[in-house]
């Protein structure tokens, strides 16, 4: 019988061994935590790979702040292709005393070009795909506008001078992205009605895509036509970059959720580490055996690999399977963000990943001490002190970090972040763990004051006192992330609102036409509200530095990527704002022309300096000017404050809007008097701003804690490794302590008091360092007041205590059940 025929023979028997079972079951959690973000992820890729032309609506699409020239659309007829045409913008919506901030999108006709719209006739109706779109005087309206307002189908809706007929609810669009058109409310209506609205006036705030569709050849043959006319305000999207932010979005969370699920396999490998040495251990006598019999060393390490190899495959699989099953959680949790009403199903990749995972951790935790039995003498059946050396512990953490950080490169995607999360997950492992032996220890002198049955349960914990403090860093570590998650992130939520003053601006207003700004400025004087000042806004996009043109290639960092995509909003003032305050330079004095100030970190991101020159281009015209002053911006105060501030003369000359923030005491009564009086004008109110954002960091929170639970079902299946691995010293210090008196209750209670205390200390560990990262992340990085929450500590310890008791009393409640005599014949 060769060894791939008996590693067969002893797969099946192996299910009766209880190290493998926990071998097997941790192998499962670290692959459904790797597979579980890989399947949805992977989902979301497919979704951007086979369906780019419809989250574009077209083949390729060109996006621009300013209106395009008939002549595009005109050559793209002339080359058989087709076209269309999309305005959108923020505007509010006024019905008899709400007002609600919308994103309104006007569309042409033949609007999408590629997918279909989706929409319903009615709230009860069930949505079915059109051809339509709104008639002239007409919208359709997202449901939680309807439930807003508490209108139906049929009723009048005012968007700016214009009152419009609700004539359909839109459930879906094929190019619906960006940041703010997932938070307001979607109004789609037909582009020959906007100019009706008075909305658009020159300066405003819109984004114009044409939107183009045809074969291939005439596609290409357009777009060298198109490129040479486009200016640096303008650019053009197909498929190859499809919704740039829903790629970027996902691709940074495919990192942190991957990284996130990499803590659990790191626990996993923890437990296959514990199990794989204790099956080494039992596995010494019958390998002697085995050797006896004529087995070379080459036959039984060829056995034991093989036997390792088929509880992988075993493993992997149902962690897949489990993966597969869990990844529809995080569905639930995220693809509202992504406005698709299905995903497409996975491919084989994740199933790959999650394979390769598995192979890796497996054999990166359990290899050393399996390495070491083929070595055992034939002379150990007959001398029982003849024993296997164990592997060294630079053996064992070598191969365990080497596989971790193959994994944390592979599921990083770059050595920088890869190194930095290596670095900074063995530093906190190191940390945790160093602080759970310190707990551990005090333990010792705290046993002869308690009771007999928590002397027990404190002495097993002293005793095995490398266990222990294994068995707290993977249990603080899974706890300490949950409550940074659940607890803290309010915490901080909080404390940032409630450092915000009371006469704090709530509205913005923004879009305040020049031919408007002194009847508006007159409003807010009569009605007694004050406003933080009237900024001229003039919106660009940011080309040059020193003449060079920018490249948005030439940048890593995905803030300053964004920050040449998008337009740019510059203003001018003759006077510092009051919360800004000059670190470098000079603040320009009166009369001065050509200068520019520059927030501090816009200027790091972009490696400014005083003396540099910065060129924008503006509704076709170039502006450029010196910096001759950097500083920084109270942000937090919700004044009026831009990144780059100029001398009054840039922007005399150009299409501009102003824009305001001010507080209004009766938000409601204010807010619609204020609409009623400037339809034109578009107000923020940041208290529902805020509310939305905090509802979407709270579902992203929960999609974080989703997967750290991985972590903490790691943690307990490290302990029932340990329970595992001590299990036959457990039944005889049962044993022992029944013939010496001890009833089951007693017995019972120290087990308890065991596992209770190593989850009140596991919860102690997390809280604390819970609280200490709330501490640091309050007065060094949002510069806020610390304030101590009790809650943390109670749940972190009794939750610890109560679920951690409960886990390891069932895990060890078997040993009761056996006759004292038995065991202590065996010894």
């Amino acid at each position: 019988m060769n060894a791939w025929q008996m590693a067969w023979q002893h797969f099946y028997r192996d299910w009766r061994n209880t190290e493998l079972r926990v071998l097997v079951l941790a192998l499962m959690i670290a692959v459904s935590a790797v597979t579980a973000v890989g399947f949805f992820t992977d989902k979301i890729y497919q979704l951007i790979e086979q369906q780019g032309a419809e989250l574009l609506a077209a083949d390729f699409v060109v996006i621009s702040a300013q209106d395009f020239p008939d002549e595009w659309s005109e050559q793209a007829q002339i080359e058989g292709l087709m076209t269309a045409k999309t305005l959108s913008f923020p505007s509010v919506i006024l019905h008899e005393d709400d007002t609600v901030l919308t994103a309104i999108k006007a569309v042409s006709e033949h609007y999408p070009l590629r997918g279909q719209l989706r929409y319903a006739i009615s709230l009860d109706a069930a949505d079915a795909i059109t051809d339509q779109l709104p008639q002239k005087g007409e919208i359709w309206l997202e449901s939680r506008l309807l439930h807003q307002f508490g209108i139906e189908i049929g009723d009048q809706l005012s968007i700016g001078t214009q009152s419009f007929k609700v004539s359909g609810i839109l459930t879906y669009e094929p190019d619906r992205g960006g940041f703010f058109s997932q938070f307001a409310p979607r109004v789609l209506m037909n582009l020959s009605d906007v100019v009706k609205t008075g909305l658009i006036g020159e300066g405003s705030r819109v984004q114009y895509r044409l939107l183009i569709a045809g074969q291939e050849q005439a596609l290409e043959k357009y777009r060298q036509w198109l490129t040479p006319q486009l200016n640096s305000a303008q650019r053009i999207e197909d498929l190859n970059d499809a919704q740039p932010e829903l790629r970027s979005a996902i691709e940074r969370a495919d990192r942190f959720l991957s990284l996130a699920a990499l803590v659990a396999v790191i626990l996993a490998g923890a437990a296959i580490a514990v199990a794989a040495q204790q099956f080494a251990r039992k596995q010494v006598d019958a390998s002697a055996i085995m050797r006896c019999l004529g087995a070379t060393q080459g036959f039984l390490l060829r056995l034991y690999l093989y036997r390792l190899l088929l509880l992988g495959i075993l493993g992997g699989l149902l962690g897949c399977l489990l993966g597969l099953l869990a990844q529809m959680g995080l569905v639930h949790l995220l693809t509202q963000f992504l406005n698709r009403p299905e995903l497409p199903s996975p491919s084989v990749y994740p199933l790959i990943l999650g394979l390769m995972t598995g192979f890796i951790t497996l054999f990166g935790f359990a290899l050393p001490p399996l390495l070491k039995i083929h070595s055992v003498s034939p002379l150990r059946v007959l001398r029982q002190d003849i024993t296997v050396t164990p592997p060294q512990v630079w053996q064992v953490l070598g191969l365990a970090i080497l596989a971790m950080s193959v994994l944390m490169l592979w599921q990083a995607g770059e050595w920088r972040l890869a190194l930095t999360f290596i670095i900074g997950t063995l530093a906190t492992l190191a940390l945790l763990l160093l602080v759970a032996s310190l707990l551990v220890f005090s333990l010792k002198h705290l046993r002869e004051s308690t009771h007999i049955s928590w002397r027990f349960g404190l002495a097993n914990l002293s005793r095995r006192a490398r266990s222990s403090s294994v068995q707290l860093t993977a249990f603080g570590l899974g706890m300490m992330a949950l409550l940074l998650l659940a607890i803290v992130r309010i915490d901080l939520l909080n404390a940032w609102q409630g450092r915000l003053s009371e006469e704090a601006p709530n509205y913005f207003a923004v879009n305040i036409q020049p031919e408007s700004l002194s009847d508006f400025d007159q409003f807010l004087t009569q009605s007694e509200i004050k406003h933080t000042g009237l900024f001229p806004m003039v919106v660009g996009r940011f080309v040059a530095i020193n003449g060079r043109e920018l490249d948005v290639n030439d940048y890593d960092n995905p803030r300053a990527k964004r920050m040449l995509l998008r337009t740019f909003n510059l203003s001018s003032h003759a006077t510092l704002p009051a919360d800004n305050q000059v670190v470098a330079g000079e603040f320009w004095s009166a009369g001065a022309t050509q200068e520019l100030s520059v927030e501090q970190g816009f200027a790091r991101l972009f490696d400014l300096k005083l003396g540099d020159t910065l060129s924008f281009l503006v509704g076709g015209q170039s502006v450029t000017a010196t910096i001759t002053s950097l500083r920084t911006v109270e942000w937090e105060s919700f004044n009026v404050n831009f990144f780059v501030l100029g001398t009054p003369d840039l922007t005399e000359n150009l299409p501009r809007t102003y824009v305001t923030s001010f507080h209004l005491p009766n938000e409601r009564e204010w807010s619609v008097h204020l609409v009623r009086q400037f339809p034109s004008i578009t107000l923020f109110d940041l208290k529902a701003l805020m509310q939305q954002v905090r509802g979407v960091i709270d579902k992203a929170s929960l999609a974080i804690q989703y997967v750290f639970l991985f972590t903490l079902i790691a943690g307990i299946i490290v302990l029932y490794a340990a329970i595992a691995a001590t299990h036959e010293e457990r039944l005889y210090e049962s044993a022992l302590l029944r013939t010496l008196g001890a009833t089951r209750g007693q017995i019972l209670a120290a087990l308890l008091a065991e596992f209770m205390t190593l989850g009140g200390l596991a919860g102690l560990l997390a809280a604390s360092a819970s609280g200490l990262i709330s501490y640091v992340l309050a007065i060094y990085v949002f510069e806020l007041s610390y304030h101590f929450n009790p809650t943390l500590w109670l749940i972190g310890i009794f939750g610890g205590m109560f679920g951690i008791g409960l886990a390891g009393l069932l895990g060890t409640y078997g040993v009761l059940k056996h006759p004292p005599l038995r065991y202590l014949r065996l010894s």
